[in-house]
C-alpha cells in the first residue's frame, strides 16, 4: 500500500496537482502547492460541497470570518489551555513525536518507578529514527500558531492563527441571524484556511500544518440535537458517495468517551481507507451542544441567546457541527479515483493504462480538445471548437506528441472527454468524442457538440 502511495505523490507532482513547497530550497515539511490542476480539482471539491451545502438548502446561509480574531476568543473556546497533544523526545537523537501517535505508548501509572525524565517504555516502540528507546516524559504541546500584531513583539500584542473556523461562526452568530432573518433551525457554513503547529505531520497532504477546511454550525433547538445529529450523519456520507467514492473505502467511526473533546456531547467521524492506514479520519460530525455560545457569552458579556417567537422565550441553541478538510477530501477522491487497468493501445495491443476516474463534477479538466496533429489546416478549426466550448467548461488545448500519449495524459488526470480534430472534420465538420471511462468514440457534428457534452457532463 506504501507504494501505491509514492505512485500516486508522483503522478501528482508529474502532472501539476501537489508538488513541495518551496523545493528548490529543499522545502518546508509539510507544505504543499496546487499546481494548475490541483487548483482546478481542489476549486470543484470546495464548490461541490458548497453546493450541497448552502446552494441547495434555504435554512444554511455563508460567512467567511478572519483567520485572525481576538485572543478572547481562542480563551473562551478553551484553545489556549486544552487544544494540546502529547509530545516525547527521543533522549538519543532529540527528535520529536506525538507520543500518541507511537504505538503502545503508556504514561507510567501512578506509583510507578521511573528514572526522572522518561517515560515507561515497557510497551513501547523504539525510536522510528533512530532506534533508541528512551523518550522524555509526555509534555502538552499547544498546536496553535502564535504571532504578533503591531512594531513591537510584546505579550499584549498576541494574535494567533485559527486552528479551525468554527469559532468565527459562533461570535457572530446572532450578527449572521438578524442580517439573514433565519429562525432556527438553520445553519452558517464557512470555508477557509487553518493552522495547527502538528507534531508529527505527513502522509502527504493528509496531516499538514496549513490545510482548508469545510465547516457547518447548524444551530437547532435543545432536545431536537439528537435527532439533527443523525441527519447531519447520513447527508455528510451521501456527499462523498453521491460524488463516485466507493461505499467500501468509507466507514463510520464513534468516539469513545474518554476521546471526546471537551466540547462534545458526541462525536463520530467518517473515515477513509488510505493507502498509508487501515482507515484514516475523513471528517467529524460533532455536538457541540450549546458549549460555545455559553462559553462566549461568558466571556464577552454579550447576550447569545436565541429569542424563539412562537414559544417566548430565549435559549442558546445547540449546535451540530460537519467538519471536513478540503485538503484530506481530495486526497481521498485522488486514491479512490486512481486505476490502472488493461486497454487496448492505438495497435490495438493490450497494455497498462493509468486513470483518475474522477466524478465528472470534480474532474479538474472536463474537455480536452486535440487536433490530430500541428497541420497548419487542423490547429484553426481545433481552436475554434475550444474557444466554443472554454466559456462553459475548464478545457485544454494540446498539439503536441502523438495522439495516443495525449489520450493517456488526460486520462491521468481524470479529462473526462477528449474532441479530436482530424483531417475529415475539415470536410464534413465533425469530429470525434472520446470517453474516458469507457474509451468509446463518436463521431458528432459541431453544431450538435455543445448540447451533447452538456447531457453527459
Amino acid at each position: 500500500m506504501a507504494d501505491l502511495m509514492d505512485t500516486i505523490t508522483s503522478l501528482a507532482k508529474r502532472r501539476g496537482i501537489v508538488f513541495q513547497s518551496s523545493e528548490i530550497y529543499g522545502g518546508l515539511r509539510s507544505f504543499w502547492d496546487y499546481g494548475p490542476l490541483g487548483v482546478e480539482l481542489k476549486r470543484n471539491v470546495r464548490a461541490a460541497w458548497w453546493k450541497a451545502m448552502v446552494q441547495e438548502r434555504d435554512n444554511v446561509v455563508g460567512l467567511e470570518s478572519s483567520i485572525m480574531m481576538s485572543p478572547k476568543v481562542w480563551e473562551a473556546s478553551g484553545h489556549l489551555e486544552s487544544f494540546t497533544d502529547p509530545l516525547v523526545e527521543c533522549l538519543e537523537c532529540h527528535q520529536r513525536f506525538r507520543a500518541d501517535h507511537l504505538e503502545g505508548f503508556h504514561e507510567p501509572q501512578s506509583g510507578t518507578e521511573v528514572d526522572e525524565g522518561t517515560v515507561d517504555m515497557a510497551a513501547q516502540p523504539k525510536c522510528p529514527n533512530c532506534g533508541n528507546d528512551r523518550f522524555t516524559d509526555a509534555r502538552n504541546f499547544n498546536l496553535m500558531f502564535k504571532t504578533y500584531m503591531g512594531p513591537v513583539e510584546e505579550t499584549g500584542n498576541e494574535v494567533y492563527l485559527r486552528p479551525e473556523t468554527a469559532q468565527g461562526m459562533f461570535v457572530d452568530f446572532v450578527t449572521v441571524q438578524a442580517a439573514a432573518r433565519k429562525k432556527l433551525p438553520f445553519g452558517i457554513a464557512q470555508i477557509g484556511k487553518s493552522f495547527r503547529n502538528e507534531i508529527t505531520p505527513g502522509n502527504f497532504i493528509y496531516r499538514t500544518r496549513e490545510f482548508e477546511q469545510m465547516e457547518m454550525e447548524f444551530f437547532c433547538e435543545p432536545g431536537t440535537d439528537e435527532k439533527w445529529h443523525e441527519y447531519w450523519i447520513e447527508q455528510r456520507m451521501a456527499w462523498y458517495t453521491g460524488l463516485g467514492m466507493k461505499e467500501e473505502n468509507l466507514r463510520i467511526r464513534e468516539h469513545e468517551k474518554d476521546e471526546l473533546s471537551h466540547y462534545s456531547k458526541r462525536t463520530v467521524d467518517v473515515e477513509y481507507a488510505f493507502p498509508f492506514t487501515d482507515w484514516g479520519e475523513l471528517e467529524g460530525i460533532a455536538n457541540r451542544t450549546d458549549f460555545d455560545l455559553k462559553a462566549h457569552e461568558k466571556v464577552s458579556g454579550e447576550d447569545l441567546t436565541y429569542f424563539d417567537q412562537e414559544k417566548e422565550e430565549r435559549y442558546h441553541p445547540y449546535v451540530i457541527e460537519p467538519a471536513a478538510g478540503v485538503d484530506r477530501a481530495t486526497l481521498a477522491f485522488i486514491c479512490d479515483a486512481f486505476t490502472v487497468e488493461e486497454a487496448p493501445n492505438a495497435k490495438g495491443e493490450m497494455e497498462k493504462r493509468t486513470v483518475l476516474k474522477l466524478h465528472k463534477e470534480l474532474a479538474p479538466i472536463k474537455i480536452a480538445i486535440l487536433p490530430l496533429s500541428r497541420n497548419e489546416r487542423l490547429v484553426p478549426k481545433a481552436r475554434e471548437v475550444f474557444d466554443l466550448l472554454k466559456s462553459r467548461w475548464m478545457c485544454d488545448y494540446d498539439d503536441a506528441g502523438s495522439i495516443g500519449r495525449r489520450y493517456r495524459r488526460q486520462d491521468e488526470v481524470g479529462t473526462p472527454f477528449c474532441v479530436t480534430i482530424d483531417f475529415e472534420s475539415l470536410d464534413d465538420n465533425a469530429m470525434t468524442i472520446r470517453d474516458r471511462d469507457s474509451m468509446t468514440q463518436d463521431r458528432l457534428e459541431i453544431g450538435k457538440l455543445t448540447e451533447h457534452l452538456a447531457d453527459r457532463l
